[in-house]
């Protein structure tokens, strides 16, 4: 029996879903993006807002819905609280360590 030279596509897929962050994870750390490219403004609910819409377009939007929903959920539930005097810049290093939590 010869053997396999090319990787089995299960094996390959469980690979790249174990080692890619979730989606809720990509959603926060897009997010933080946008905010990092005004990192000395202030953040705002409207800016988070803003930025997350952009985010969850771009990672989520061409996912099945019921994935987009339990994605958005989670992001929702994983985003640190606005604080007081807090700049966009320190708010999208608040997300980035979110992100990592999700894994």
């Amino acid at each position: 029996m010869a053997h396999r030279t090319e990787p089995d596509p299960v094996d390959v897929a469980l690979r790249v879903l174990l080692t890619e962050p979730s989606y809720a994870a990509q959603t926060l750390i897009v997010t933080a993006r946008m905010l990092e490219m005004d990192a000395a403004q202030p953040m705002t609910a409207l800016a988070r807002e803003h930025a997350l819409d952009i985010a969850i377009d771009a990672v989520l939007g061409r996912l099945p819905e019921a994935v987009n929903h339990e994605s958005v959920k989670r992001v929702y539930h994983a985003m640190p609280p606005l604080a007081p005097s807090t700049t966009r810049g320190d708010y999208a290093r608040r997300l980035r360590r979110a992100a990592e939590v999700l894994g």
